[in-house]
């Protein structure tokens, strides 16, 4: 009976422990992700200086402050490619994002550190962003629809897009 006990533990354990650790990883390199953007000729990067203006209206969609002093986007005169990054429930998602004319084109989750929520990588929910713009007090145009489970995730994913649109209206208002 010992043995039938210690058996079931090991599968039971091999379960739980695979399916974490199949939720963490690259999904996508995010140089490879540029590459794809930019039909394999990405644009060098630009840098975006984050000032007080801008660091607060930042603050107000992520709940904190954005630690980064400035953000390194990519700019073809076509769409703006931007790689994010926000914690979802503990650890650091990061997202590519591609904007033009006030949308969202794409967002692709590229890397997950988490152990849960990382359904959030699947087009049935990254498409839902797809020609997204700003409204009032920079929300989305839309809800988009969250997964069970993976609250944190949907929530850092939408903060990104919010922060993506945000910072694209920015550099059109400096123009």
């Amino acid at each position: 009976m010992f043995k039938i006990t210690i058996y079931i533990l090991t599968i039971i354990h091999a379960i739980c422990w695979s399916s974490t650790s199949y939720a963490k990883g690259t999904y996508l390199e995010p140089e490879k992700f540029l590459q794809q953007v930019f039909n394999n000729n990405p644009p060098e990067p630009k840098k975006l200086w984050i000032k007080k203006d801008l660091k607060a209206e930042i603050k107000k969609i992520l709940g904190h402050n954005l630690k980064a002093l400035r953000l390194r986007y990519w700019d073809d005169d076509t769409k703006r490619a931007w790689i994010l990054e926000e914690i979802g429930r503990d650890k650091l998602i990061t997202v590519g994002l591609v904007t033009a004319n006030g949308e969202i084109l794409e967002v692709k989750v590229l890397i997950f550190r988490e152990s849960r929520g990382w359904e959030v990588k699947y087009p049935f929910f990254t498409d839902q962003f797809k020609g997204a713009t700003l409204v009032t007090d920079n929300n989305l145009d839309r809800k988009i629809d969250g997964i069970t489970g993976a609250t944190l995730s949907v929530n850092a994913l939408t903060k990104l897009g919010r922060i993506a649109l945000l910072l694209h209206k920015h550099l059109d208002e400096k123009k």
